[in-house]
């Protein structure tokens, strides 16, 4: 068993590792392409690392317009986008990238506000634009939580 993250587990982790070992790795054979290698490996986890913030983002802009936003026609559909990134981020999401999350929430926040600030003054609800938090009002546990939503202007969606 060899020592580091298991794929299976973490693979972002894995990934990491990985990229640092063949690194640090001894080749004789100077047909080995290591250093492109090293960085598909490492990109192959940034890779995985985006997906997750992306989700994140996507659902922290529709809890927003569900939670601001008093129109009620397009909240189905929001709740429909929120619960399509939960599935996506619960099958990228592990415990490396979960810390990575808790430490980047404020910018997926600021990034997310901004996408839910722009849709709703594009919509011509203002007032609603004008009154999103500055600062995230959600866990990271709530953003993951499935068939969770924030109470809106008029309750729960």
């Amino acid at each position: 068993m060899p020592d580091g993250p298991r794929y299976e587990d973490d693979f972002y982790a894995w990934t990491q590792h990985q990229a640092m070992v063949l690194r640090t790795m001894a080749v004789a054979d100077n047909r080995f392409d290591r250093e492109n290698v090293v960085e598909e490996i490492e990109d192959l986890g940034r890779s995985e690392r985006d997906a997750v913030r992306s989700q994140i983002r996507r659902i922290i802009e529709h809890l927003l317009k569900l939670a601001y936003s008093p129109d009620q026609q397009p909240r189905f559909d929001w709740m429909a986008s929120i619960a399509e990134a939960r599935a996506t981020l619960g099958d990228k999401i592990s415990p490396t990238l979960r810390r990575d999350a808790e430490t980047m929430l404020a910018k997926l926040y600021r990034d997310g506000r901004r996408q839910a600030e722009l849709a709703l003054r594009g919509y011509g609800e203002n007032d609603a634009a004008e009154v999103l938090p500055q600062s995230c009002p959600y866990s990271l546990d709530d953003i993951c939580r499935e068939d969770w939503y924030p109470d809106g202007l008029g309750g729960k969606p």
